[in-house]
C-alpha cells in the first residue's frame, strides 16, 4: 500500500516550504456549541508499519490547556491549512487524542480510547502492533528547542497572570538539556525539565476526509477524500 494522495501532496508542499507548517485546529468546547480555534506546529506524520495508507498527523499542546478536555469531551476535529507557496488549501475532518504523560490521570482516557478504536484506523493499528506512544511523546519533547520545553513550565495556560508582566520575567527563558548520559548540571535543572515533560502533550488526529483545493493550477482543482468503512481512502473531483 502507498500513502493517499493527499498526504503524499502536503510532503511535496512542505519539502519546497518547509516554514509553511502552521495550522489552524478547531474543536468544539463541551459545555457549549461554539467551536475553538488556535494555531498549532504540525511535528510530522505516523502510521502503522506495514500500512502507510493509514497516516496519522501530529502536533503538541500543553495537557492543562482547554483543548484537551475538549478533545476528549467530542474528539471530532478540523484543521484548515493554507501553504501559500503551493497555493494549495487542506481541510482535514478527523478524530483527535491527547496523549499525556503516564503519571496524567488523563492517561487512562487516552488508553481507553486506544483499545476501542477500530482495528481499520490509524489509531487502532498502532495499537495492534504495540505502537510505544510514550517513547514517541519523549522524542517529540526532546526535537524541541530550550525555549520551547521552557513553554511546559509556565502557570496554566490562559489563567489570570497573578503579579503582572513583573512575574512572567521570572519565568524560565530556557531548559538546560542533559548531557549524552542523560545528566543535568543541577537538580534544579532536572526538576525543570521533568515538570516540562510531565505537562507535554501530543495532539494526534486520525483523518477520516480531507478536502483538498490547489489554486495554482488554472482552472483551479478541487478534491474531496473520504476512508471508507474498510479504511481505504476514496477520492472524487469536486468544483472548486
Amino acid at each position: 500500500m502507498t500513502a493517499p494522495r493527499w498526504q503524499r501532496c502536503i510532503a511535496t508542499a512542505l519539502a519546497e516550504h518547509e516554514k509553511a507548517n502552521i495550522l489552524q485546529f478547531a474543536s468544539v468546547d463541551p459545555t457549549t456549541p461554539i467551536p475553538h480555534v488556535r494555531s498549532l506546529v504540525f511535528r510530522g506524520f505516523t502510521h502503522p508499519s506495514n500500512d502507510p495508507n493509514l497516516p496519522l498527523l501530529i502536533m503538541t499542546t500543553d495537557s492543562r490547556t482547554p483543548k484537551t478536555s475538549q478533545i476528549i469531551s467530542n474528539p471530532h476535529v478540523q484543521l484548515a491549512w493554507w501553504i501559500q507557496g503551493s497555493k494549495e488549501q487542506y481541510r482535514i475532518g478527523g478524530l483527535a487524542s491527547v496523549i499525556p504523560a503516564p503519571s496524567n490521570g488523563l492517561h487512562k482516557h487516552f488508553l481507553h480510547s486506544t483499545k476501542s478504536a477500530p482495528e481499520n484506523s490509524g489509531i487502532g493499528s498502532l495499537n495492534k502492533e504495540g505502537f510505544d506512544w510514550e517513547k514517541k511523546r519523549n522524542q517529540v519533547f526532546k526535537g524541541m528547542s530550550p525555549v520551547m520545553k521552557a513553554s511546559w513550565v509556565r502557570p496554566v495556560p490562559g489563567t489570570p497572570l497573578v503579579g503582572g508582566e513583573e512575574e512572567a520575567t521570572k519565568w524560565p527563558i530556557k531548559l538546560k538539556e542533559p548531557d549524552q548520559n542523560g545528566i543535568f548540571d543541577s537538580e534544579e535543572s532536572k526538576t525543570l525539565w521533568d515538570l516540562a515533560l510531565s505537562n507535554f502533550a501530543l495532539v494526534v488526529v486520525d483523518p477520516t476526509e480531507v478536502d483538498y483545493v490547489e489554486l495554482a493550477p488554472i482552472p483551479n482543482r478541487r478534491a474531496r477524500f473520504w476512508k471508507d468503512e474498510s479504511g481505504q481512502w476514496q477520492e472524487e473531483a469536486l468544483v472548486p
